[in-house]
């Protein structure tokens, strides 16, 4: 089986449960680290999907590896790679497609609900779950490109995940673990404390309650997302 090729835009924001996932289903992976200088793979050949990570920076940003990720992207489409996005790869994945990414009316940091939406193609990646607590951390959102279905809303946040055909895009966070969400809220209280007032943002003490049992049920749901998108990786 070719492997899953993971691009990483931050050290913090990492695949987190996603690697576990792969790990757990003996599919392969590699890693490519762009905040360590990895140089990105030219052709996407030797690889059966294409997963992207988050960050705090934004598609808008002048960064040299963007534009190349974008093209990566449009390859991936049109061989009909599997393309995963997360956060920040959802908006890389949006704008590749011809969507636009546009600031968030507020911030969302921490734990919130999102729903469903009620269609038939939601339903084929959510099965029966009608709404579930995710995990947010972002300040921008992105449209809904030509073509795709909204799978997913928030109160705060109108677009949270998208699909076409096999790639999916995701405003929030379903591959995070302990590790990193005790990482995010150290290594951000700043930001957490600059945004108490905005209704979506938690502190880090009501981020980090009952986390265990957060974190189990956020997996569970992020298991049926991945179990479905790994159908179609590429031999």
């Amino acid at each position: 089986m070719k492997p899953v090729v993971i691009l990483r835009f931050y050290p913090i924001e990492g695949p987190g449960y996603f690697a576990i996932f792969l790990d757990n289903h003996h599919i392969p992976w590699q890693m490519i680290c762009l905040d360590q200088g990895d140089q990105l793979p030219v052709s996407l050949e030797r690889y059966g999907g294409l997963v992207l990570m988050g960050g705090p920076m934004s598609v808008h940003d002048q960064l040299p590896w963007i534009s190349p990720v974008l093209m990566l992207i449009r390859q991936a489409v049109a061989a009909s790679i599997p393309v995963l996005g997360h956060c920040l790869g959802g908006q890389l994945l949006s704008t590749a497609l011809g969507g636009d990414v546009i600031n968030n009316p507020v911030k969302e940091l921490g734990w919130g609900w999102v729903n469903v939406a009620d269609n038939s193609v939601a339903q084929t990646w959510f099965d029966d779950i009608t709404a579930f607590e995710s995990f947010h951390w972002h300040g921008e959102t992105f449209s809904l490109p030509a073509g795709t279905t909204r799978l997913l809303s928030s109160p705060f946040c109108l677009n949270q995940a998208f699909s076409l055909d096999i790639h999916l895009g995701l405003q929030c966070h379903v591959e995070m673990t302990e590790e990193m969400v005790k990482t995010w809220c150290q290594l951000n209280a700043a930001e957490l404390a600059q945004h108490q007032d905005s209704p979506a943002v938690q502190g880090g003490d009501e981020i980090q309650n009952n986390l265990p049992q957060r974190l189990a049920a956020l997996q569970s749901v992020a298991d049926r997302l991945y179990q479905r998108w790994i159908l179609a990786l590429k031999d």
